[in-house]
C-alpha cells in the first residue's frame, strides 16, 4: 500500500512533464497508477485479517503512518482506482492537446488518486484528516481548472470554504474522540469505542459535520451542483464516484462503533431522508443534463448515508452494493454528457434530441446506466435498491417505516429525472442543433461508457457471489431477524411489490413532466441553501471590512498599541494568576545575575533603550537599538553561550545595515513632538509589556518541575549527531525539521522583499540583463584579458563617479573580503563541533558582500555575485531537503545524520558528518536572503533615489547595452 502511494506520488511529480512531451497521450501512461492498484486489489482481497502496514512518524501527537485495508476499504479502493483508470482514460479522449493548463490538470486528478486511496487505508484519525483535507485542496484546483471563468473561480471557492468548514469540525471532533479513546487508531476505537458522555456524543456529532459537508448533505448540499463547472471527468471521478463517498465512507466506518447513539441516527437519518428528497424534487427542474445528475447526486448520497448509518446488516448490505453501483453508473452517465456536449454544443435538454441516431453505443451505454441508476431491472441498481427495501422493510425500530417511505418515494423522483435525462437525450425529435463529431478520440469517449454501462448490467446476476467477500466487515454490525441477500429474484413479495410501484409511479411523475414543471414553477420557492450561503459570506465580509476599518486605519502605531495591548490583556493575565501560584514557592532557585559584570551591561542596556525612544533622530535611535542587541550578544558570552553570542552579533549587525539601507528613504528626524497624553501611553504600554515578558522569564524559571534537557545534552549531541557544538548539533539533527520550516520561511521573506521592491516586470527583467552581461564580461575577460581596463580585487570601482568614492571603505573591502568569506566557509565547516555553523557563516558571507556594495555600488555586487538570489534561495532549500531524502534512500529516518571517519593521508581521519549538506543548504540559503536584500534594499533603492534626483551613474539598473 506504501509503494502504491509513492507510485502515484511519482506520478504526480512526472505528470506535467509527460503533458508537455506527450500532450493528451500522457493520460495513458497517468492511467496506470491506478490499473495496477485496481490489479493488485483484486488479487489480494482481504480476508479474515485485514492487511496493515504501520510506520513511527511523530510518536509525540500519536501521528503515526498506519495503512490498514479492510473489506470496507477494500471496496472503496476498487471503486477509487477503476473508475480513476478509466476517467483518465477517457482524458485522453476528451481534452486536446491545447488545452489550458493541461499539465496542471492532469498532475492534480493524478494526485487526487492516490490521495483518495491514502484516506480509505488510514487508520490513524490524525491521518485520515490529512489525506482528508489534501481531497479538499486538489478539489479546489480541479474544479477551478477553467480559472479564466468567474463562474469556475466561485464554484472552486464556495466548494473549499464548505467542506473545508466541515474538514475543521471534523478535526475537533477527531481530537475530542481520540483523547476520549486514549488512542488516534480507527480500529482500537471501533473495538472498544469509549462510553456514552457528552465528549463522545459532541465528537460524534463534529465528525458526522464533516462526513454531510463532503458528500454535500442538506444544508450543505448546494456546492455540489455549483461544482459542475468544473471539466467533465472532474464531475464523473470527484463529484460522483470518489471524493462525495468520503462522507459516505466515513459514516460507513463509524457505524458499528456508534451506529446505536442517539445523537447518530437523529442527525443521520434526517438529514439523510431531507437530502434525497430535495435532491430529487431538485433534479426534475433542470434542464442541463449536469446539473440534473448532480441533484440526482445529492439525492442518492442521502440515501446512502441513510442506510449505513442505519447501522444494520441488512442495511449495510444494501449499502455497499448501492455504493458500487452507484459509481458506476454516475460515472458512466457524467462522461456521457461530456461527449454529448462536444458532440452537441450544449447540454440543455430542450435543445437535445434525436442525437441516438448519431450516437448509438453512447445511448445504450447511457441507458444502461440510467436504468440502473432508476432501479429497472436486470441492472446492479435494482439489486441494490431491492436490497435496501427489504433492509428497511424488516427493521425493527420504530422510525423504519417513516425512513421506507422517503426510500420509495426518492427512488420514485430518481426514476422521473432518469427517464427525463434519457427521453430529453436520445428521445424522437428533430435536431435543433448540428452533431459534429465527438473530440480527440471518439473510440474512446464511447469505450468508456460503454465499459461502465456493460459492467452495470453484467455485475448484476452474479451480485450473489459477492456477499461473502464483505461478510466480515457486515458482522460487526448488528443482525436483523430477516436475512438480506443480493440478487435478480426473490419471488413475489412486498418488496417487489415496492419496486413495482416505484416504476409505475415514476413513469407516471415523467408522464405528466409538463404539467410538473408548471406546478413547480408556480409553487412558492424558499431560498435556496446557496442563497443564504452567500449571504453568509457577504456577512463574514462586511464584519471583517467593519473590524479591519476600526481596528486597522493603516497607522503603524496604532497597529503596534494594539498588538501589545492584547499581549498585556491576556498573558498578562494569566501572569498575575501564576504569581499567585506561587506567591508562596521558594524562590532560591532564582537567580538575578551570575556575575557583577551582566549587572553592569544590563544597566548599560537600560539606559540606551531609554535613550533610543527618547531620541528625535532616526539614525541615532537605530545605532542605540542595535547597542542593546550587541548588549544581550554580551550577556550571552558571559552566561557561556559563544554560539548564541556570536550569532546575536551578526544577526544585529545585519539589522543595522538593513535599517540603514532603508532609512535612506527617510527623513533624519523623527515626525513632531508627541502630546504628552500620547508619549504616556507609549511609555506605558511599553513598560507593562516589558513587565509581562519579565515576569513571565520568571515564572517559568521558577516552575521547573522536571531536570532541563540541556544537562544530558554534551552527551547525546555526540551519541546523537556526532559533534560537540550543542547548539547547531539542535539545529541540524535534533530539531531538524524545525530549522527546515525555518528556512522555508527565511525563502518566502526574501520572496516578500524582492516583490516590494520589484513590483514591475521591467525590474526584474533590467536586473537579469545586467547579471547576464556581467557574466558575458568576465567570459570575455578570461579568454582576453587585454580587453578590460582594470580587473582587480573591486573590479567595478570605475563604475562610480570620484564623488561617490570612499578610499576607505575600498580599502577595508580589498583587505577584509576574502577573509571574510574564508571566515564564513570555516564556521560553515566546523561548526558541528565549534561556534559556527551554516546560518553564522551564511550571515558573515552576506556581510562581505556587503562590504563590497557600500565599496562598489550596485555593479561590485553583481561582479561579487553574478547570481540570481533565487538561485542560491532554491539551491540551499533543495539541498536541505535533498540531505533528508537521501538519509531515507539509505535505509534510516527522513533528516538521519550519519557519521563516517575517514582516514586521509598526512592528516589523519576526518570526521564527516551528513548533515553538513544539510548545513550547507543553510548556508545557501542565507547567504541568498543577504544578496537579495542588497539587490532590492541597496542597488534597487539606488536605481530609485537617482532616477528620482535625475542622476545617472554607469552600474546602476540600467542595462549595460544601453549605456555603451
Amino acid at each position: 500500500m506504501l509503494a502504491l502511494l509513492l507510485v502515484h506520488a511519482t506520478a504526480y511529480v512526472c505528470a506535467p512533464l509527460l503533458v508537455r512531451y506527450l500532450g493528451r497521450h500522457a493520460f495513458w501512461l497517468l492511467a496506470l497508477p491506478s490499473a495496477g492498484t485496481a490489479v493488485w486489489a483484486l488479487a489480494n482481497a482481504p480476508g479474515d485479517e485485514p492487511l496493515t502496514r504501520s510506520i513511527s512518524w511523530i510518536p509525540s501527537i500519536q501521528l503515526d503512518i498506519t495503512l490498514h485495508m479492510d473489506q470496507l476499504s477494500w471496496i472503496m479502493t476498487l471503486i477509487i482506482s477503476i473508475i480513476g483508470a478509466l476517467v483518465l482514460a477517457f482524458c485522453a479522449g476528451y481534452f486536446h492537446d491545447d488545452e489550458p493548463d493541461l499539465e496542471r490538470f492532469a498532475a492534480h486528478l493524478t494526485a487526487f488518486a492516490g490521495v483518495m486511496l491514502g484516506l480509505v487505508w488510514s487508520d490513524n484519525l490524525l491521518l485520515l484528516y490529512m489525506f482528508w483535507e489534501l481531497t479538499t485542496v486538489l478539489s479546489y484546483l480541479l474544479v477551478g481548472h477553467h480559472n479564466d471563468r468567474e463562474e469556475s473561480r466561485q464554484a472552486a471557492s464556495q466548494a473549499l470554504v464548505v467542506t473545508t468548514f466541515g474538514g475543521l469540525a471534523m478535526l475537533a471532533g477527531m481530537v475530542l474522540l481520540g483523547l476520549e479513546a486514549g488512542t488516534y487508531s480507527l480500529a482500537a476505537i471501533l473495538a472498544n469505542p469509549p462510553e456514552p458522555s457528552a465528549v463522545v456524543g459532541w465528537a460524534i456529532v463534529l465528525i458526522l459535520v464533516g462526513a454531510v459537508s463532503k458528500s454535500a448533505l442538506v444544508p450543505f448540499h448546494f456546492w455540489l451542483p455549483g461544482a459542475m463547472a468544473a471539466p467533465t471527468p472532474v464531475s464523473a471521478y470527484l463529484h460522483a464516484a470518489a471524493m462525495v463517498k468520503a462522507g459516505v465512507y466515513l459514516v460507513a466506518r463509524f457505524s458499528p462503533g456508534f451506529g446505536d447513539r442517539p445523537e447518530w441516527l437523529v442527525t443521520v437519518l434526517v438529514l439523510g431522508c431531507a437530502t434525497m428528497l430535495i435532491g430529487g424534487y431538485r433534479a426534475l427542474r433542470q434542464h442541463d443534463l449536469k446539473l440534473l445528475l448532480a441533484y440526482g447526486t445529492v439525492s442518492q448520497l442521502g440515501f446512502l448515508i441513510i442506510l449505513f448509518g442505519t447501522s444494520t446488516q441488512a442495511a449495510g448490505l444494501a449499502g455497499l452494493t448501492m455504493l458500487v453501483s452507484h459509481a458506476i453508473f454516475k460515472a458512466a452517465l457524467f462522461l456521457t454528457v461530456g461527449a454529448v456536449d462536444h458532440a452537441a454544443g450544449t447540454r440543455d435538454l430542450r435543445y437535445l434530441h434525436g442525437l441516438g441516431r448519431r450516437m448509438p453505443w453512447l445511448m445504450v451505454a447511457s441507458t444502461l446506466a440510467g436504468a440502473s441508476m432508476a432501479g429497472v431491472p436486470p441492472l446492479l441498481g435494482f439489486v441494490g435498491k431491492e436490497a435496501a427495501y427489504a433492509s428497511l422493510l424488516h427493521g425493527e425500530q420504530w422510525w423504519s417505516p417513516i425512513v421506507l417511505t422517503v426510500a420509495v418515494t426518492g427512488s420514485i423522483l430518481t426514476f422521473a429525472y432518469t427517464a427525463r435525462f434519457l427521453y430529453g437525450t436520445w428521445g424522437p425529435g428533430t435536431e435543433t442543433t448540428e452533431p459534429t463529431p465527438l473530440h480527440a478520440n471518439p473510440v474512446v469517449l464511447t469505450a468508456v461508457p460503454v465499459t461502465l454501462g456493460a459492467a452495470s448490467l453484467l455485475l448484476a446476476p452474479i451480485s450473489q457471489y459477492g456477499e461473502p467477500l464483505v461478510q466480515d466487515w457486515l458482522h460487526t454490525l448488528p443482525p436483523i431477524d430477516h436475512a438480506v441477500h443480493l440478487g435478480l429474484w426473490h419471488g413475489f413479495n412486498v418488496v417487489l411489490l415496492l419496486s413495482a410501484v416505484t416504476l409505475l409511479a415514476g413513469y407516471l411523475l415523467f408522464h405528466g413532466r409538463t404539467a410538473i414543471e408548471m406546478w413547480q414553477r408556480a409553487v412558492p420557492h424558499p431560498a435556496p441553501a446557496v442563497v443564504i450561503y452567500r449571504a453568509i459570506m457577504q456577512g463574514l465580509d462586511r464584519i471583517s471590512l467593519e473590524v479591519t476599518g476600526l481596528l486597522f486605519k493603516g497607522s503603524l502605531q496604532q497597529s503596534l498599541s494594539l498588538i501589545l495591548l492584547v499581549f498585556v490583556a491576556f498573558p498578562g493575565t494569566a501572569l498575575l494568576l501564576a504569581l499567585i501560584d506561587v506567591s508562596g514557592r521558594d524562590t532560591v532557585g532564582l537567580r538575578w545575575y551570575e556575575n557583577p559584570a551582566q549587572l553592569g551591561v544590563a544597566v548599560l542596556t537600560a539606559i540606551a533603550a531609554v535613550a533610543a525612544v527618547t531620541s528625535l533622530r532616526r539614525f541615532r535611535a537605530v545605532f542605540l537599538v542595535g547597542f542593546t542587541g550587541y548588549a544581550l550578544a554580551l550577556l550571552f558570552l558571559l552566561h557561556g553561550a559563544p554560539d548564541l553570542a556570536l550569532t546575536q552579533v551578526l544577526v544585529e549587525t545585519v539589522s543595522l545595515v538593513v535599517f540603514v539601507l532603508v532609512l535612506r528613504r527617510f527623513s533624519g528626524h523623527f515626525p513632531d513632538k508627541l502630546e504628552t497624553k500620547e508619549r504616556v501611553w507609549r511609555i506605558t504600554l511599553g513598560v507593562l509589556a516589558g513587565a509581562v515578558v519579565t515576569g513571565t522569564a520568571i515564572i517559568a524559571s521558577l516552575s521547573r518541575t522536571a531536570a532541563p534537557d540541556s544537562t544530558n545534552m554534551p552527551r547525546s549531541a555526540v551519541e546523537f549527531g556526532g559533534g560537540y557544538n550543542i547548539v547547531n548539533v539542535i539545529l541540524v539533527d535534533i530539531r531538524a525539521w524545525d530549522t527546515m520550516g525555518e528556512i522555508s520561511v527565511v525563502l518566502v521573506a526574501a520572496t516578500g522583499v524582492a516583490s516590494l521592491i520589484y513590483l514591475q516586470s521591467t525590474n526584474m527583467r533590467r536586473l537579469r540583463g545586467n547579471l547576464a552581461e556581467e557574466r558575458r564580461s568576465r567570459r570575455q575577460t578570461r579568454i582576453d584579458p587585454g580587453t578590460t581596463d582594470d580587473v582587480g580585487w573591486l573590479p567595478a570601482l570605475n563604475t562610480l563617479p570620484p564623488t561617490r568614492r570612499s578610499l576607505m571603505l575600498e580599502v577595508v573591502a580589498r583587505l577584509l573580503f576574502h577573509p571574510i568569506m574564508l571566515w564564513s566557509l570555516y564556521l560553515l565547516l566546523t561548526g558541528h563541533n565549534a561556534p559556527g555553523g551554516g546560518f553564522a557563516g551564511g550571515l558573515v558571507a552576506g556581510l562581505g558582500l556587503t562590504i563590497r556594495y557600500l565599496a562598489g555600488g550596485p555593479a561590485e555586487l553583481r561582479a561579487a555575485m553574478p547570481v540570481m538570489p533565487g538561485v542560491l534561495l532554491g539551491s540551499g532549500l533543495f539541498l536541505s531537503a535533498g540531505a533528508g531524502l537521501a538519509s531515507m534512500l539509505a535505509g534510516g529516518d527522513v533528516l538521519q545524520s550519519w557519521t563516517f571517519d575517514i582516514p586521509v593521508p598526512l592528516i589523519g581521519d576526518v570526521h564527516l558528518v551528513t548533515s553538513t549538506f544539510f548545513d550547507i543548504g543553510v548556508y545557501l540559503v542565507v547567504v541568498g536572503l543577504m544578496l537579495d536584500i542588497l539587490r532590492s534594499l541597496g542597488s534597487a533603492l539606488d536605481y530609485r533615489i537617482n532616477a528620482a534626483s535625475g542622476r545617472q551613474i554607469e552600474g546602476d539598473y540600467e542595462p549595460m547595452g544601453e549605456r555603451r
